[in-house]
């Protein structure tokens, strides 16, 4: 059956919401773009619309989804490798130019290797990550000094620079308009902050529950105030805060280049899921 692209969310609910809901981990990152695009709206992202897509297996059923929201590139949901292979064919014949790709490691280098067979454009991996589902929380036997809270309004400028801070360190794209992004994330009170000594010293979010599922991110701690703790009691702070919310599972992502942090959230009860990869194009 192949690929339907649209540029209404609404269908790509109607279609691909129960595909998307049976598997929420893989499908974690699509599950939180659809639930942010249709609580602030299509162009949260970027000026441009996003656009969305489903794959249909030969007898019929959803079987893959897709979505990318400009100015970021393609993103992969759960789906075969053949059905990214087949999305790659699809965009070349549209038109359309994704400069990156990003999904679980098979399907994404498969739809990279199959865009430069067609376009001839070389590609290189920018990020290796890994997926982690949380098994029992064990929070750190000796917190540190001070306490978490949620993020209000008065926090909207250190929100806004360390959402950019974390966006570069990671190299990540930052938020085109970060002081509108944290207005947001408070106004939904996704975000915690460690406060110690009358300051905030840390930041970690978690995507508000979607289909039974949220994700942890960021987590992020200014330099000057790293190795005290604060990353490690704030993450488990905000785990507890997506599961009053709502969440059944609770899912992040690691950098698989920073051993430091696949150490503390697995020592907080995460257990690696599936490895994913990001891929841009040259």
């Amino acid at each position: 059956m192949g690929w339907t692209l649209t540029t209404s969310l609404d269908e790509f609910r109607s279609a691909a919401g129960e595909f998307l809901a049976a598997d929420p981990a893989e499908n974690t990152v699509l599950l939180t773009i659809v639930e942010r695009l249709g609580r602030d709206g299509l162009n949260v992202y970027g000026e441009l619309p996003p656009r969305f897509g489903w794959w249909r297996d030969p007898d019929g059923a959803v079987a893959g989804a897709c979505l990318r929201t400009p100015p970021w590139g393609q993103r992969l949901g759960r789906m075969p490798v053949a059905a990214a292979e087949d999305l790659a064919r699809r965009l070349a014949e549209d038109g359309d130019r994704p400069d990156a790709v990003a999904g679980e490691h098979r399907t994404a280098l498969a739809f990279a290797a199959e865009w430069q067979r067609i376009t001839g454009r070389d590609w290189q991996v920018e990020h290796n990550e890994r997926l982690f589902r949380l098994g029992e929380l064990t929070p750190p036997p000796a917190p540190p000094a001070g306490h978490a809270r949620v993020a209000v309004p008065a926090d909207r400028e250190t929100v806004a620079r360390w959402l950019v801070d974390f966006c570069v360190e990671a190299g990540l794209q930052p938020p085109a308009d970060p002081a509108a992004d944290a207005d947001q994330r408070i106004a939904g009170r996704t975000l915690l902050l460690w406060e110690a000594d009358g300051r905030p010293v840390a930041l970690a979010g978690a995507s508000p529950a979607a289909a039974g599922m949220s994700r942890i991110g960021p987590v992020y701690t200014p330099p000057a105030d790293r190795g005290r703790g604060y990353a490690s009691a704030l993450t488990a702070a905000v785990t507890r805060h997506a599961q009053a919310g709502g969440a059944d599972e609770v899912l992040l992502y690691t950098d698989l280049a920073n051993p430091v942090s696949n150490a503390i959230y697995q020592r907080l009860g995460y257990r690696p899921v599936s490895d994913a990869v990001e891929v841009a194009f040259r």
